[in-house]
């Protein structure tokens, strides 16, 4: 099971890179992300959706060493930044579900919920 996780949390993070990325080179689907406020993002946002894509990665060696495939995975750091991280993404189905876009609550929200649930089972390995 921990390995299925894995597999589905590295590839919604892959897309939401690839979202951001998209985002931060002027794809006008902002009504998707921060708000939903604006179709192309604001510089300011753009420089955020940036700021996601390092931490998509970050959050991927992350959860790649709490399942064991890097070393690390049961130093209390790692445990405890899962455990973080878990609810993080339980925190974001709330926010999302919050949006004032309705784009943003029907993808994003969901997005968030698969992402805690497939983190959970993670931080429970």
């Amino acid at each position: 099971m921990v390995v299925f996780a894995l597999i589905v949390t590295l590839g919604l993070l892959a897309a939401l890179a690839v979202f951001q990325i998209a985002l931060v080179a002027g794809a006008p689907w902002g009504r998707f992300a921060w708000g939903g406020a604006h179709r192309v993002l604001p510089r300011r946002l753009r420089v955020g959706s940036a700021i996601a894509v390092g931490l998509y990665a970050a959050f991927a060696v992350l959860l790649l060493s709490r399942a064991g495939v890097l070393p690390g995975g049961e130093s209390a750091a790692v445990v405890v930044l899962t455990w973080v991280l878990f609810g993080y993404f339980a925190l974001g189905v709330v926010l999302n579900g919050m949006s004032r876009s309705r784009a943003e609550r029907w993808t994003m929200a969901p997005v968030c919920a698969m992402l805690a649930i497939m983190i959970l089972v993670i931080a429970l390995s």
